[in-house]
């Protein structure tokens, strides 16, 4: 990238601050990206700016991101807020928080010269904050040709790139054997190492789940076009990542909006294609829209982690219909068994929400048989609290929170024995494992097919020679440890970088 030496990168200095999901993780390494090639220095070190990247999912999230920012506002550097929080909130955030500037998502592509001011005393008005689901159409087919509006994540044309012509014929609208110089480039700055890295397929929401802000500030549902994809995965693949973990909003909406229902099914074969990846993880998988097709794909497609992560979040029909979602405890139950049958060492995860206004001891009671039916590899527990500009805030019903604690303490509990029990049940069971660390001693660390990184548990894997960080690794379970795993190393199934 291009160094802009004569611009003082001395004091043109910037560290990122990466709060909240995976989303956000790449939202970050755009910014990097735009940043240097506006050039700003980006250094983990003291910094000028420091640039903190927010998350305002849920309650405990935005917390977590005020006090990020009021701790870098007491060092001596400038202080931006981007991300969920500062696009949800705007001006607000700025009136609280006037140490900081407070930017929008629409600020990204011009970011370099938003720090410029920044750096320089130059105050911008914080924006006000607005519906973004308003700046895209409503019909999906036409929002492929929408401009005007910038989608974090969704950065291509960088003039540092990698590019990787496509396996031919593995995705019918991407030509065989596309010219480097004709093909997408990536805008992207890696900023932390290690063989996984999330590539985001996609952005926003069209759902309307009753409790959820996210579609309000992240907007309607927008996929990437699968050349975008095909070369990211390259230019990672060439920067040492081996496994991918496909993140967005819905990744089973993907291709919607390109005309093509099926196109992740036709997109994964394609990415684990891709030379140098040995695995690729598809995240956020609504449980509505999991189709057989897609089943069999992700368990039958040589370099797909058979994993879903399914957002279930209750399993009681009547607390789903009034969030706003699909399913019942049966219909749950039977999708599970789907999956199992089609490939009986697949992962599965999901998380619930607890609490919600509403809930009875009944639906608890149906929460607590679907878990205990299910053998979900990895659950999470969450207590409701209400979200700024939801429905779920305005209906009847709400617990305290004593009550709301009461039953996220129960339901974690079982869900941990659970677990537990799950891991127990695979030792014996042969897993693919990419390497991630060595800890020494003929040890190594790493993630089974069923284990995503952050959420999921860990594999320790013995070995009797030498392994790489990134091979692919077959292993055989010994034993257990709660959720993580020990195994024994068989063999290597693929090598890092093959």
């Amino acid at each position: 990238m291009p160094s802009h030496r004569n611009s003082a990168p001395s004091q043109r200095t910037v560290s990122l601050v990466t709060l909240g999901c995976a989303r956000n993780e790449v939202d970050s390494e755009e910014l990097a990206a735009r940043l240097e090639q506006g050039g700003w220095q980006v250094t983990d070190g003291e910094a000028s700016v420091t640039l903190v990247n927010t998350c305002g999912f849920i309650e405990a999230a935005k917390r977590e991101s005020i006090d990020e920012l009021l701790e870098a506002t007491s060092g001596g550097s400038r202080v931006v807020a981007v991300g969920c929080l500062a696009e949800r909130y705007g001006a607000q955030l700025a009136s609280e928080l006037p140490e900081a500037a407070v930017l929008s998502f629409d600020d990204y592509a011009n970011i370099a010269s938003r720090l410029d001011d920044v750096l320089a005393g130059r105050k911008r008005p914080a924006h006000q904050p607005r519906d973004r689901r308003t700046l895209l159409p409503i019909a999906p087919a036409g929002r492929p040709a929408a401009s005007g509006t910038h989608v974090p994540g969704h950065g291509m044309a960088s003039a540092d790139a990698t590019l990787v012509a496509p396996p031919a014929g593995v995705i019918p609208d991407l030509p065989p054997g596309v010219a480097p110089a004709s093909g997408p480039r990536t805008l992207r700055r890696r900023l932390s190492g290690g063989p996984v890295a999330p590539l985001k397929i996609a952005s926003g929401c069209d759902r309307r789940c009753s409790f959820c802000a996210i579609p309000a500030f992240r907007g309607a549902f927008l996929s990437r076009p699968p050349a975008d994809l095909i070369a990211e995965a390259g230019w990672l693949a060439a920067r040492g990542v081996s496994e991918l973990l496909l993140v967005s909003e819905n990744s089973t909406s993907y291709g919607k909006d390109l005309g093509n229902l099926r196109l992740l099914e036709e997109l994964l074969p394609g990415l684990a294609a891709v030379p140098g990846i040995v695995r690729v993880r598809v995240s956020y998988l609504q449980p509505a829209e999991v189709r057989p097709s897609l089943i069999e794909v992700m368990t039958s497609t040589p370099g797909v982690a058979p994993y879903f992560d399914l957002s279930f979040q209750h399993a009681s029909g009547r607390v789903l219909r009034a969030m706003r979602r699909f399913g019942d405890l049966e219909r749950f139950c039977d999708l599970v068994a789907q999956i199992r049958l089609a490939s009986p060492a697949a992962g599965i995860r999901s998380n619930f929400i607890v609490g919600f206004p509403g809930e009875s001891d009944a639906d608890v009671a149906e929460l607590e048989e679907f878990l205990t039916r299910a053998r979900l590899d990895a659950i999470g527990i969450f207590g409701y609290s209400d979200e700024d500009g939801t429905t779920a805030q305005t209906l009847e019903g709400h617990l305290d929170e004593d009550t709301i604690a009461a039953r996220v303490g129960e339901l974690s509990s079982l869900a941990e024995e659970l677990m537990a029990q799950r891991a127990a049940d695979r030792v014996g069971e042969d897993v693919d494992v990419v390497i991630e660390e060595s800890l020494g001693a003929g040890q190594y660390q790493g993630r089974s097919a069923h284990q995503a990184p952050e959420v999921d548990g860990i594999t320790t894997v013995r070995a009797p020679a030498s392994l790489a960080v990134g091979e692919l690794v077959l292993a055989t379970v010994t034993g257990s440890d709660g959720v993580d795993l020990l195994a024994d190393a068989r063999r290597v199934a693929r090598a890092a970088g093959t």
